[in-house]
């Protein structure tokens, strides 16, 4: 049974356990040690009284502050919108092409696309905007629907064969593989030529040299003489090295993009995020170092 005596060399009480002939001693806990434990306490019961702290079934208690993190937000979200309501407004009422020519405003919306940008389109066109195959790199002058600001406004807005948008650009390239209207034989002599646009070395220069005339007669209307493209119809410059839907390019893939050609969709968002945001995703797009 354990017994509480005096210890002979401290001259402390002992708690009465021992180990191995180890007596404990009695040390009370230091009296600042012991207010400071009885503070945090009180602190404690305080706090649980004022802010949100026992969790309930459908929530928490309240706290009698009424207080919380969320509530907090969403003042400051609040604050943020009223200070910048002013120059939304603006942008509002004011075109695309006179928002580039004040500065202040250019500069708002170009902040404010740069937003939209990282939450609506980086997945396609990537966080930098140099896009991926089957996307458009935007970093680039090479538009195929025209890159003024005015023009790039209402490819964003309207979309690119976008389902449901009367203005959505929506012409598309003939199938002449799959319908038949070149054969296998023609479609390899065109893909040879319009390869030496872009001053690439042909597989077979007499193939390219019948391409030029079979070019001419099925292609030219749309892409031009020289093959340097249309924005009207979004048909893009084949005299440039700028590939859409491969990295470097090839004669194969131009014979696979003439015989089943692969047509891009891009949503029309002004539908969907309202003429502001449009507004401001065209001239965020529009500073990224393409565009006229």
């Amino acid at each position: 049974m354990s017994k509480i005596e005096k210890d002979e060399i401290s001259g402390v009480d002992t708690t009465g356990h021992e180990w191995d002939g180890i007596k404990e001693l009695n040390h009370p806990l230091p009296r600042w040690w012991v207010m400071t434990f009885y503070a945090t306490i009180v602190f404690a019961i305080g706090y649980t009284i004022l802010y949100p702290a026992w969790p309930l079934l459908r929530g928490a208690t309240p706290g009698v502050l009424g207080y919380s993190s969320r509530g907090d937000l969403d003042k400051s979200l609040e604050a943020a919108a009223a200070s910048q309501k002013d120059l939304a407004d603006k942008i509002a009422a004011t075109p695309v092409a006179g928002i580039m020519k004040d500065e202040k405003l250019r500069a708002f919306a170009t902040a404010a696309g740069a937003a939209a940008f990282k939450v609506n389109c980086v997945q396609c066109h990537g966080s930098g905007a140099a896009g991926a195959i089957g996307y458009p790199n935007l970093n680039d002058n090479d538009w195929l629907w025209g890159g003024s600001i005015d023009e790039i406004y209402a490819t964003i807005g309207n979309g690119i064969r976008a389902p449901g948008n009367a203005s959505t650009h929506a012409s598309q390239m003939p199938n002449f593989g799959g319908d038949g209207i070149l054969k296998p034989e023609q479609i390899a002599d065109v893909a040879n030529y319009v390869w030496t646009l872009s001053g690439g070395k042909p597989d077979d220069a007499a193939a390219a040299t019948r391409g030029k005339q079979i070019y001419a007669d099925n292609c030219a209307a749309c892409h031009g003489d020289a093959g340097q493209g249309n924005k009207e119809f979004g048909a893009p410059n084949l005299a440039d090295q700028i590939r859409l839907y491969s990295k470097n390019g090839s004669i194969k893939d131009i014979e696979a993009q003439v015989t089943r050609p692969r047509h891009g969709v891009m949503p029309a968002w002004g539908a969907k995020l309202g003429d502001t945001a449009v507004k401001e995703l065209a001239v965020f797009v529009h500073s990224l170092g393409g565009g006229v």
